[in-house]
């Protein structure tokens, strides 16, 4: 067992530092807003530190799962950042989903002070925090990941080292470049059964059984013909994922036409004002276009 410090604690990082505790870890945690990280260790029985300095003193792991580059470079560096507090051979795991480039830069920095970084960004939604089943992306060196698996076991289904610093991150853009294509597709085969007239879930009993079932399908559909999207992934959060992507795919001159698109619908997503909503909501653009 751990001395772990877990910085960020919206839907995801919650579930997953109580993972953490549950698994026999001593776990600090912080939080920008330091009533919630208050609020987390009364619930859970963990501790909280008021900086990631204070949450990250001692700690053997540090885990983060924030929002962006810039939240992601906040709580790693300056006198308050985690780095300050991590001695040689101590291990930052990034959880957030931000450019390979900031992870290579925060990768340096703590391989200049001994201290191992590996990016290992996430899949699988609130839900599959909360049950404890991601898919973890990672990147770094081998070593370091070796260290670190044990202890993401706490809320793994899948864990795998994709490459050296950098790769998870890499990793996690070609899955939302294809969660991008499936939910749009999804969206126009339930929009177009509605205008025909047919019984979108029972056309999904059957079709999620052959070569187009997909987890989306099995778990986004209801709610997409219900028109209930106050759940899940936000369309907010997709957009900057999808940034990432997109300047990611610049620099590496290959092109991404399909996902270019569905980040411009999403944008459309956020003009109707459903930048809260789940990323399932693209069938709602459909839905304005055709008039109902």
């Amino acid at each position: 067992m751990a001395k772990l410090a877990f910085l960020g604690l919206g839907v995801m990082g919650g579930p997953m530092a109580a993972h953490l505790l549950r698994a026999g870890h001593e776990v600090t945690v912080y939080n920008r807003t330091t009533a919630k990280a208050e609020a987390w260790a009364a619930a859970n029985g963990g501790a909280f530190g008021a900086t990631p300095r204070e949450a990250a003193e001692g700690a053997e792991f540090v885990m983060a799962c924030v929002g962006n580059d810039d939240d992601l470079r906040a709580v790693c560096l300056g006198e308050e950042g985690a780095f300050a507090a991590m001695p040689a051979g101590a291990l930052f795991v990034d959880h957030t989903t931000v450019s390979a480039q900031v992870t290579r830069e925060l990768h340096d920095l703590a391989q200049a002070q001994g201290v191992g970084f590996v990016d290992a960004p996430v899949s699988g939604g609130q839900a599959g925090a909360e049950n404890g089943v991601l898919s973890i992306m990672c990147g770094g060196a081998a070593a370091d990941f070796d260290r670190a698996a044990p202890v993401l076991d706490a809320y793994a289904r899948v864990c795998k080292r994709m490459g050296e610093s950098g790769a998870g991150q890499i990793a996690k853009m070609m899955n939302q470049i294809c969660i991008a294509g499936l939910l749009q597709g999804l969206a126009e085969a339930l929009h177009f059964g509605e205008r025909a007239g047919m019984d979108g879930r029972a056309v999904v009993e059957v079709i999620s059984q052959g070569a187009a079932g997909s987890w989306q399908m099995q778990n986004r559909h209801g709610t997409m013909l219900d028109g209930a999207f106050e759940h899940g992934f936000a369309v907010d959060w997709m957009r900057k994922d999808l940034g990432i992507c997109l300047a990611t795919a610049e620099e590496l001159r290959a092109p991404l036409p399909m996902t270019a698109l569905v980040d411009q619908f999403y944008k459309d997503v956020q003009n109707m004002g459903g930048g809260r909503w789940d990323t399932s909501a693209l069938i709602e653009r459909l839905r304005k276009l055709g008039g109902g």
